[in-house]
């Protein structure tokens, strides 16, 4: 027997994903190319800002290098529950928090301490892989709710509705999604959540890019709907409005009855966050809040030039309207996504995701992120273009 062989053999069943992912793959390819323009992972160009740098310096110097408490800093839980609570968010008590090393780290917490074997978990599509890797570990069920252009890639609550069985659980609504970068509006979440009620159903709302929206998109946040509090995890953290994606710290929020389960998983996980980024995002919190609102502004003009450029190549896309991503439509190219990707970042050297990492089923969206600053975005069009061209070339040469 190979070796390779012997070794899947050893794998867990629960082990769905035996090769590397092809965003590793990908992120390999381009670390051995020059002048690569990255419009692919989900991670700020943007540095943190000076503030919290200089806080968690300090906590350094203090010597806070220990344990910290399970569930989080005091100090910042307090923080966390008065920042939801000024964002439109229900009333947490501080055991009702626990901080996490990231928030993907929460999502696999959440999985674990509510899904059993058979258990369904609703899921938009696309939609934040890492939710459907959760559920896999737990053995769980992943229904893939299918949105499409037709919504602007949003939830809706007839969708929810129309893939609801007796086995289903729990509910995944990501506001504003990711990857698509489009907002499920306030009044469709109220329907939403009351499906949820009527169905008995857990929602985590994912509301990490909750601060970054564009127009007049408001995200209402589920927790603090009639009823829903004591049915909610709400799932968010300082990586995409703090641009802190490196200090690894994210938290969750729910009702004390399923908190202290979820809290003893996440001590045997991790024991706790680094006291270093908690001091940190607890500056975050507590300090000025401008840097955020600059923040979306650079990210909103870059939104601006990004769609700009697609419309003059052509290519359709989703109405951004939160996060930082654009969730273009490249099937005119004649091309499925995925190898288009893989084209652009041979012959273009642009990186950029397909939608199929994302769950979308039909191979035919890339997601473009906004983490170059705007001259960057203006070259990377260019290039695509120069690649598109090559592509339209090739379908049009006369057979040999």
């Amino acid at each position: 027997m190979e070796a390779s062989a012997l070794h899947a053999n050893r794998l867990a069943n629960r082990v769905k994903l035996k090769d590397a992912h092809i965003i590793t793959k990908m992120t390999d390819i381009a670390a051995g190319l020059t002048d690569v323009i990255k419009l692919g992972r989900g991670d700020p160009d943007l540095d943190t800002p000076a503030h919290i740098v200089k806080a968690g310096q300090d906590a350094l110097g203090r010597g806070e290098t220990h344990y910290g408490h399970p569930l989080g800093l005091p100090a910042l839980r307090e923080a966390i529950a008065r920042n939801i609570l000024d964002q439109g968010g229900a009333n947490y008590a501080l055991d009702e928090i626990v901080v996490t090393p990231g928030g993907q780290h929460a999502m696999f917490v959440i999985a674990l301490a509510l899904l059993n074997p058979g258990d369904e978990i609703l899921v938009p599509c696309p939609g934040y892989n890492p939710y459907g890797q959760a559920a896999e570990l737990a053995d769980a069920t992943v229904v893939n709710i299918r949105m499409s252009m037709e919504t602007n890639f949003t939830l809706t609550a007839d969708m929810v509705k129309a893939a609801i069985t007796p086995k289903s659980k729990v509910l995944v609504l990501i506001n504003p999604n990711n990857p698509t970068g489009t907002v499920t509006a306030p009044d469709e979440v109220e329907k939403i959540a009351k499906l949820a009620i009527e169905h008995d159903l857990i929602v985590i709302s994912d509301e990490i890019y909750a601060r970054l929206t564009y127009g007049n998109q408001r995200i209402q946040p589920v927790a603090s709907l009639p009823g829903m509090k004591e049915r909610t995890i709400t799932l968010s953290g300082f990586s995409k409005a703090y641009a802190m994606t490196g200090w690894r710290i994210g938290y969750f929020a729910g009702p004390r009855e399923l908190i202290v389960a979820m809290a003893e998983i996440n001590h045997a996980f991790a024991i706790s966050v680094a006291s270093v980024s908690q001091y940190a995002a607890l500056a975050a919190l507590t300090g000025p809040q401008d840097c955020v609102e600059e923040m979306r502004l650079i990210y909103d003009e870059r939104r601006k030039a990004l769609c700009e450029g697609l419309e003059a190549l052509g290519i359709p896309y989703a109405e951004p309207q939160g996060a930082f991503y654009v969730y273009a439509n490249v099937s005119a190219t004649g091309l499925p996504a995925s190898v288009f990707c893989e084209r652009l970042l041979a012959e273009g050297r642009v990186l950029m995701y397909p939608g199929t990492i994302y769950g979308d089923y039909t191979d035919d969206f890339v997601r473009m992120s906004l983490t170059q600053p705007v001259d960057r975005i203006r070259e990377a069009m260019a290039r695509i273009q120069t690649v598109v061209n090559a592509i339209r070339a090739e379908r049009q040469a006369p057979a040999a």
